[in-house]
């Protein structure tokens, strides 16, 4: 996927809970173990893919797979696995797939049972797949009006800002506030001082770090969209020297297809 597609999703992306009754096919299931193993090998992460993912949840309709975000017990792998699960997110919801961010109302005791967690890793949350319809349902409505009532727009994410940003960082925090966030809570903060983005949670070790590391990528994209390449460096600082490219996991084109058709004949 180009920067201009992630972005796309971006725009697209809505937490889904009503999936439909058919279980995602094999052709698309492939699909998302690549992906899968295509981010942790990029970034050292234990993701799994749960292929029946039903048995874990009660607030879900429909059937569904899911992927157990995991990683080492340290807030580098928290953040890493917020940006690199929100890359997967992007990229089921760019092919037509509805997907759901979980980090609590699931039963961690089935979840646990369903993967091979390696010792001293944990299991931080859950990213739910599955074939939505194109309308939400009247829970889904509900849910979002519920969570969207008090949006905090990214004016109100700086604690410091020595000066007003520039044009392509305003872009970039737009694109943070679509950043999904446990109960649309938006917990990461920001400075801005001596022309440097800075990020940083109040509860590192948490589920917040998780949303710090969705709202990075989301930075990085609109960043990259207006030209400017960079990272995040671990002390959560956007750097932009020696930056290097962005590269995410990516299916083959004739797979790529094989999600749109399948998705389209729903």
């Amino acid at each position: 996927m180009t920067n201009e597609e992630y972005i796309k999703a971006i725009d697209m992306r809505t937490s889904r809970r009503t999936y439909k009754a058919r279980a995602l096919d094999k052709s698309i299931l492939e699909v998302l173990k690549n992906m899968v193993d295509a981010v942790n090998e990029a970034s050292g992460l234990e993701f799994q893919l749960v292929e029946d993912g039903t048995p874990a949840f009660k607030i879900f309709s429909g059937r569904f797979s899911y992927i157990a975000v995991c990683g080492e017990d340290s807030e580098a792998a928290r953040i890493k696995s917020g940006y690199w699960g929100e890359s997967i997110v992007l990229q089921c919801v760019y092919h037509g797939l509805g997907t759901c961010w979980v980090s609590g109302t699931y039963d961690e005791n089935k979840v646990y049972k369903a993967i091979d967690l390696p010792k001293k890793h944990r299991l931080y949350a859950v990213i739910v797949v599955g074939y939505v319809k194109d309308k939400l349902s009247a829970k889904e409505k509900l849910m979002y009006n519920a969570t969207h009532k008090n949006n905090k727009p990214y004016q109100k994410m700086f604690e410091v800002c020595d000066k007003k940003l520039p044009p392509y960082y305003e872009y970039a925090m737009k694109l943070v506030e679509k950043a999904p966030s446990a109960t649309n809570r938006r917990p990461v903060h920001f400075r801005y001082e001596d022309d440097i983005i800075k990020g940083y949670v109040d509860e590192p070790y948490s589920d917040k770090s998780l949303d710090f590391g969705i709202a990075q990528l989301h930075f990085q994209l609109g960043a990259a969209a207006k030209g400017i390449k960079g990272e995040w460096d671990n002390n959560g600082r956007f750097c932009t020297e020696n930056a290097k490219v962005i590269k995410f996991p990516e299916a083959e084109n004739d797979e790529k297809v094989n999600i749109q058709e399948d998705n389209e004949n729903e």
